[in-house]
């Protein structure tokens, strides 16, 4: 058995982000191109009659409609060519240490990553709640009361996958599990 656990957190780069960068792109681009179409007095896309439309009001409307959207989609695409909160876990029982990595806006802070020695790790905790917006966490739970969350943002992990992953991860450390009714 490996001394080591290498958990890949998946960031920014998920297919919902995709869907929605393209589809906000391509929704802002069409509202621009009417609000131009109006201005310029040509239909610019195909199936339209945008042309017709009056530039002041529905004109300015629609086209600023559009540049936000486009500028939202814009962000977005961005987000995921910096794979904004990607990164790793690392439990070392070799070294005695816990890495966790993870990327964020480009700048000075892009790069977090901390440091623990396993010895400082008082539990592994789990936060379950249920209702209509669901949390399923792991957290690391430090002796000085920090909780440092484990697990990836976006769509909660099943509770058997939570529960096999916690128990697990508390086992390899040799620590407490929270949470979790054994």
């Amino acid at each position: 058995m490996s001394n080591i656990i290498t958990e890949k957190i998946l960031g920014s780069r998920r297919f919902s982000n995709y869907w929605w960068a393209f589809a906000i792109v391509m929704g802002g681009l069409g509202f621009f191109l009417v609000g131009l179409s109006s201005y310029l007095k040509i239909d610019l896309l195909p199936f339209t009659k945008s042309s017709e439309l009056l530039f002041l009001p529905q004109g300015v409307i629609m086209t600023f409609y559009g540049t936000i959207a486009i500028l939202i989609g814009m962000f977005l695409w961005l987000t995921i060519a910096w794979d904004i909160g990607g990164g790793y876990n690392e439990f070392n029982n070799d070294k005695g240490k816990i890495t966790i990595f993870r990327l964020g806006f480009p700048g000075k802070n892009r790069i977090l990553k901390l440091e623990y020695d396993i010895n400082e790790i008082q539990s592994i905790k789990v936060n379950i709640q249920e209702g209509l917006i669901l949390k399923r966490e792991i957290y690391l739970k430090t002796k000085d009361k920090r909780e440092i969350p484990l697990t990836r943002v976006g769509q909660p992990l099943l509770l058997s996958e939570i529960e096999e992953q916690a128990t697990s991860l508390a086992c390899f450390l040799g620590v407490m599990l929270e949470g979790i009714d054994q």
